[in-house]
């Protein structure tokens, strides 16, 4: 069993000062302190989400890994940016479909970052493959969609986040009526939280809440892809 107590003061300062000295030398004097406030209490929030998760479906992984794991990692790709600092300002979970390769496979998400915290689940940017299965989805089962999407557990938490195309994609009827969510480059439901929560133990569960109140999307997205729920 983990210990997950809540999050540490220090995750929020560290992050904060990382913002401010992103760099290696700044960033190797603190690799210790990264560790323990950040690594060690990611770590026991996964291990402890993982049988909460199971509870939600048994093919989302919580892996507690620091390396191929749910955390990701600090270090930014940096090969083809004009941004070349090179630390993730922000923490990052995501417990991923036991299918998926890339953070662009369908799973529940956490984000922390000063000013900037959410939880929910979904699917980010996947291929255009990907997506068009899932709008086909939508297309074939529009009364599903729409129940999905204008429930109370769904509306009262989260907002969908994502970029749209202009106009509606290929070989999809312009006129269908959920055109506008047909034309989504992501769906991904977010809740944000506010910062002390996530200092108590009381997270977790909320964590937990969110990501059941978000299967019902994650269901309809897997099974658009072929993958079992």
């Amino acid at each position: 069993m983990s210990a997950f107590t809540g999050f540490p003061d220090d995750l929020f300062q560290f992050l904060e000062d990382i913002s401010k000295n992103n760099n290696r030398e700044w960033f190797n004097a603190n690799k210790d302190r990264y560790r323990e406030s950040v690594v060690a209490p990611v770590t026991d929030f996964i291990i402890a989400m993982g049988e909460r998760l199971y509870r939600i479906s048994e093919n989302f992984l919580a892996d507690p890994r620091t390396n191929g794991g749910s955390m990701f990692r600090i270090y930014r790709d940096i090969r083809f940016s004009k941004d070349k600092r090179p630390y993730k300002e922000n923490v990052g979970c995501q417990f991923r479909h036991v299918a998926g390769k890339s953070a662009h496979a369908p799973g529940f998400y956490v984000h922390i970052e000063p000013g900037n915290i959410f939880i929910g689940g979904g699917i980010w940017m996947p291929p255009t493959p990907v997506l068009n299965k899932i709008r086909t989805s939508i297309e074939d089962h529009s009364d599903e969609w729409t129940k999905i999407v204008t429930s109370k557990k769904v509306t009262r938490r989260f907002s969908m986040e994502g970029d749209r195309l202009k106009r509606p994609p290929r070989g999809f009827d312009p006129d269908h009526p959920h055109i506008e969510d047909m034309k989504r480059k992501s769906f991904f439901l977010m809740q944000k939280v506010d910062s002390p929560l996530i200092l108590e133990p009381e997270f977790l569960e909320e964590a937990e809440h969110a990501f059941k109140d978000a299967a019902p999307l994650m269901e309809f997205i897997t099974k658009a892809m072929g993958l079992p729920f």
